[in-house]
C-alpha cells in the first residue's frame, strides 16, 4: 500500500479524499493562498474529475495521463525538485540541463504509474494535521492522514515553496518515504559516471526507468 500511496502522490504532487477537513488558517506572513488550502481543494479536484471522468479514461489513457501532466505541472516544482534530486551532481550545472532531466523524470512518471490511478479508492479522506515553517526560510511542510476504512491512518507530508507567485510542491513524504532521497539515491550512481544530459536521455528512451517502489 505504501509504495502505492507513494507512486500516486509523486505523480500528482497530491493525495486526498472527497470528504475533507478543514485547512489551517493562512501564514499571516503572506498573502498567498496557506499552502494547507492548496493541498486539500486540489485534492479534492483531482478525484472529483477521476470519478466523473473514469470511463472516459479507462478507454482513452491518453487523455488520462494529459490531465495528470496537467495536475502535475500545475502543482509540483519540477525544476527545483529535480535539483534536489540531482543533489550534488547539480552543482555548477546548466539550468538547461536540470530543466531536461526534470522533464524526463516526470514523464517516466507519468508514463509507469499514470495509468494505476483509475484502480485508486477515491472514497478516503484527508486531516491536514499542520503547517510549520521549515528550517532557513526554504517554505512550509503541510502534514497531513490519509484516513481510510478499515486500516491505520498514513501519515503524507508535502513540503512546499513559494514559486512564480504561488505555492509549489517540491517533495512528498509518504510514512517517512521521501520522493526526493528515494530518486537521489536511485540516481546517484548513474550520475557519477554519466551527465545529466545523458541520464535525462535514457529517461527519455526507457532504457532507465524511475522506480517509485524504492
Amino acid at each position: 500500500m505504501k509504495r502505492i500511496l507513494l507512486s500516486f502522490a509523486i505523480t500528482t504532487a497530491l493525495v486526498g479524499g472527497t470528504a475533507l477537513a478543514a485547512a489551517p488558517s493562512a501564514t499571516p506572513a503572506t498573502a498567498l493562498q496557506s499552502p494547507s488550502r492548496m493541498v486539500l481543494e486540489n485534492s479534492q479536484r483531482v478525484l472529483s474529475t477521476l470519478e466523473t471522468r473514469r470511463a472516459e479514461f479507462t478507454k482513452n489513457r491518453g487523455a488520462l495521463r494529459q490531465f495528470v501532466s496537467s495536475e502535475f505541472s500545475r502543482m509540483f516544482d519540477r525544476d527545483y525538485a529535480a535539483r534536489q534530486v540531482l543533489g550534488r551532481h547539480a552543482r555548477g550545472a546548466d539550468d538547461a540541463d536540470v530543466k531536461l532531466f526534470a522533464d524526463a523524470l516526470a514523464d517516466n512518471l507519468m508514463q509507469r504509474y499514470g495509468d494505476s490511478l483509475l484502480d485508486f479508492n477515491t472514497r478516503l479522506r484527508v486531516r491536514v494535521k499542520s503547517e510549520t515553517a521549515l528550517p532557513r526560510g526554504l517554505g512550509v511542510r503541510v502534514s497531513s492522514e490519509m484516513l481510510r476504512e478499515g486500516g491505520e491512518p498514513i501519515p503524507v507530508d508535502y513540503l512546499m515553496r513559494q514559486s512564480g507567485g504561488t505555492w509549489k510542491v517540491f517533495d512528498v513524504m509518504v510514512e517517512g518515504v521521501s520522493f526526493v532521497q528515494t530518486f537521489r539515491q536511485q540516481f546517484d550512481a548513474e550520475l557519477t559516471h554519466k551527465s545529466i544530459k545523458q541520464v535525462a536521455a535514457d529517461l527519455r528512451s526507457g532504457e532507465l526507468q524511475a522506480d517509485a517502489k524504492r
